[in-house]
């Protein structure tokens, strides 16, 4: 477990002025003192009514849909370390928060709960109050916060902005003071940029949108900048990478035109890219720095014309010769005989107006069968709507399914909303994750499919709709109705055909499955192949995450490649390799001879070969051990080049305690690093 980082703290019960506290919290305490707060005040009960809640949370649908998905992700990593997460609006309230069981009871304790205001006026100095306050990524630790009540906290909360730079909300871990980790802030600003990044694909549906950044690699990652701008090529809007790699603000930025930015006209970008199809195409900022850029039409895929559609033949020449298109049936059967089976008893159901019930872990492709399903059937020219049960916060899954007409309660939009299931008529609605439903709108689904009308809140008016179900979950929906949670009539409406898919590790063709990963990922990956002893490391693997998990780490493999051919274990992400090593280490006795702690060394330092080795020592001593100017050198992280120092000393105390004890007996805890 990473060391918990030592942190100097100010006084209990200290001022503004005492020497030691850092200059935001000093200026936050002076606030505070100005709002009249009292140090010893205790924390306030009053969070607003369940219904004054679910309609705030409803004015702020758009910032929940975004961000929800980001939260569970980033509770996945900081699971069991005593924090929660946090969802506020624009004014400190929380709207929706999760975490670990105890810590959430402790945290209410505080009023740290959905429906309460964690403004500075009202909670005095905490990191999403201060966020608010001074627009920046925040920490308060332990007694920097102003309440006494509140010194068991450490908070690291960064604003969230929509696309026009306005601020929405904030994003908060908050954890108990004890286990604060230097590495929480980090993670806190990656899903806040995730989040703004979303928000921003999703408003600009009619305009042009240029991704761009110095290193094509990075394009369509976290870290590109995305600007936009209207059909005659003027300037609307721009994310915070953009605004970085501009170098100017928005405000400098409004009303330009893309040939004062770039020097060219926007159409004759894309005329250029209509000949390169998928290369992209070089452009240089007012700064002078050379960019990588391809141009998007709001949020959809590359085009050749904001208003063209993507040639047919750019997508074939993508994969290989008789390869079976992208989302079919026959483009998931790689060679296992486990999905092959579940493939075949899916076709003979398809257009027979029976619900398909998908089991499976997480990230086995639950969601890929159900398009395929789709697209097999007779309604592939309508709409596939996907709806994620456990992502929709309960207040909000309702109107998210079933819609709502004008007025059905403060905040709804004007002229109301149509619900997923409307928008599913005449194609499939995938309920994914249906054993995390709310049981009350289980019994409103189970009268949608019987009766097939849709009657929207707020509304006396029923309309027919006519729709597929698929449905996926990651539960045993026998066990959820022997427990009550889930409705038995409902369970046999949906489980017309119910087909399970096998994880990763049960598979026969990962194979299979790599060579059709790097394929989909497109030129980048072309001619790609894997290492003999990567491929060998993939087959031990247990793969927790399954399919999705593997995508995303070609994916981010493929970035590292510097136009190498041959994907190696230094091109591999750090985190999965360091899971890759702790799984051998439970499957493996430990090491009994010197030779063998020699090897643990190698071990430890493979992801960097010796050319990497020598890169980061020979940049440590050209810098005199100043880790940013080396890393900024590399152009790698500094927790890169930390989480490498660490290995290095655990591996060379290891080798250590080897040459002097040939032989650990199991009882004996290993020696302490040095």
């Amino acid at each position: 477990m990473e060391q918990q980082a030592q942190w100097p703290l100010p006084p209990v019960g200290g001022s503004a002025d005492d020497v030691g506290v850092r200059a935001p919290i000093a200026d936050s305490w002076r606030r505070c003192a100005g709002f009249g707060l009292e140090k010893n005040r205790e924390p306030d009960f009053g969070p607003l009514s369940p219904r004054r809640l679910a309609e705030l949370r409803e004015q702020n649908r758009t910032l929940a849909l975004n961000a929800l998905p980001v939260m569970e992700n980033l509770y996945r990593q900081i699971v069991d370390t005593e924090s929660m997460i946090v969802l506020t609006d624009a004014q400190g309230l929380i709207l929706h928060s999760l975490g670990d069981d105890g810590f959430l009871q402790r945290a209410e304790k505080v009023a740290l709960k959905p429906g309460v205001v964690w403004s500075e006026s009202e909670k005095g100095t905490n990191a999403i109050g201060t966020a608010i306050a001074t627009l920046e990524p925040t920490l308060v630790h332990g007694p920097e916060h102003y309440l006494t009540v509140n010194h068991f906290l450490t908070c690291s909360a960064v604003p969230i902005s929509d696309p026009h730079g306005r601020l929405v909300g904030v994003l908060d871990v908050t954890g108990d003071w004890r286990s604060y980790h230097r590495h929480t802030m980090a993670l806190v600003r990656m899903s806040a940029s995730v989040i703004e990044n979303s928000l921003f694909r999703g408003a600009f549906p009619g305009d042009v949108a240029l991704h761009f950044h110095a290193r094509g690699e990075l394009i369509g990652t976290l870290f590109e900048g995305i600007a936009i701008f209207s059909a005659d090529g003027t300037f609307r809007a721009a994310n915070k990478s953009a605004l970085f790699q501009f170098g100017m603000d928005l405000s400098q930025l409004r009303g330009r035109s893309f040939v004062e930015l770039f020097g060219v006209p926007l159409p004759a970008i894309v005329n250029q890219l209509a000949v390169r199809l998928d290369r992209p195409v070089s452009l240089t900022l007012p700064t002078g720095v050379r960019v990588l850029a391809r141009v998007h039409a709001g949020s959809a895929e590359p085009v050749s014309h904001p208003c063209a559609l993507k040639p047919a033949h750019a997508e074939a020449r993508a994969r290989p010769a008789g390869a079976p298109p992208p989302g079919t049936l026959d483009a998931l059967d790689t060679g296992d005989g486990q999905v092959k089976a579940v493939l075949e008893r899916v076709r003979r159901v398809v257009g027979r107006d029976i619900p398909v019930l998908i089991q499976g872990e997480t990230g086995t492709g639950k969601e890929l069968l159900a398009r395929a399903i789709h697209n097999a059937s007779p309604r592939a020219r309508g709409p596939f709507m996907a709806v994620n049960c456990a992502s929709i916060p309960e207040g909000l899954i309702e109107s998210e399914l079933f819609g709502y007409e004008e007025g059905a309660f403060t905040g709804a939009r004007k002229r109301g909303c149509p619900g997923k299931i409307v928008q599913a008529h005449g194609g499939t609605l995938f309920l994914d994750e249906i054993g995390d439903m709310p049981l009350a709108l289980q019994a409103r689904l189970l009268r949608v499919l019987q009766e097939r009308v849709v009657t929207p809140l707020g509304s006396t008016r029923a309309q027919p709709v006519d729709v597929a179900i698929v449905c996926a979950t990651h539960r045993r929906l026998k066990d959820a109705i022997a427990a009550g949670t889930f409705r038995e009539d409902l369970y046999y409406r949906l489980n017309g055909l119910t087909v399970t898919l096998p994880p990763l590790r049960e598979r026969s063709d990962l194979e299979a499955l790599v060579e059709r990963v790097l394929t989909s990922l497109g030129p980048e990956a072309a001619g790609v192949r894997v290492a003999p002893d990567v491929l060998a490391l993939f087959k031990s693997y247990r793969w927790p995450g399954n399919v999705r998990q593997l995508s995303s780490l070609l994916r981010t493999a493929v970035a590292m490649l510097d136009g190498e051919r041959e994907l190696q274990r230094r091109h591999l992400p750090e985190d999965f390799l360091e899971d890759a090593a702790g799984a051998a280490e439970h499957r493996s006795p430990p090491p009994s001879a010197a030779p063998a702690a020699s090897s643990a060394i190698s071990a430890a330092l493979e992801p960097f070969d010796a050319l990497k080795l020598g890169a980061v020592e020979r940049a440590l001593a050209d810098h005199g051990g100043n880790v940013s100017a080396a890393a900024r050198t590399l152009r790698i992280s500094r927790n890169t080049i930390y989480r490498y120092l660490a290995r290095r000393q655990s591996a060379s105390a290891d080798v250590a305690t080897s040459s002097i004890v040939p032989k650990r007996s199991k009882k004996s805890p290993p020696a302490a690093a040095g």
